[in-house]
């Protein structure tokens, strides 16, 4: 990354840009269907419950160690959400005010992301969402918009 490209703060210190850690063992999977365009989510081979985020090597229900990548709808349901208004980390400086939501997913997990293209004092509870791909240089993040339907 050039300095011209990174985040600084206030006073102009240069700060690390915000990434996944995307070497995660368990995430490996998440982070390389994501670059695909792709939504998984872990499912239980031996009880068929999903997992939530973040992954993990057993199942929550059955402690199964036997679970599969599936790709889920990328519909889902706004459950909670908080919007910021100050910054907590200076790469987001230039994004204010943005929320973070808890998204639950017609299929039963929940994850954590962004609801975007929408104002963020039009985001509600309940509000239906589907999946939008956020490329980036070397990963992708999952972001919600506002259901068409």
């Amino acid at each position: 990354m050039s300095k011209s490209e990174q985040a600084h703060d206030k006073r102009g210190r240069a700060a690390p840009r915000n990434e996944p850690f995307l070497a995660e063992m368990e995430a490996k999977p998440f982070w390389e269907n994501l670059r695909e365009h792709k939504l998984t989510v872990q499912r239980c081979n031996s009880c068929q419950a999903y997992f939530s985020f973040p992954p993990q090597a057993l199942c929550a229900k059955c402690l199964s160690s036997d679970n599969e990548w599936v790709t889920v709808s990328g519909k889902g349901t706004i459950y909670s959400f908080v919007t910021y208004h100050r910054a907590w980390h200076p790469a987001y400086q230039d994004k204010i005010p943005y929320n973070v939501s808890l998204i639950d997913l017609d299929e039963g997990p929940r994850l954590v992301s962004n609801v975007i293209d929408i104002p963020p004092e039009d985001v509600k509870v309940g509000m239906t969402v589907e999946v939008v791909f956020d490329d980036h240089d070397g990963y992708t993040l999952p972001k919600f918009k506002p259901s068409a339907s």
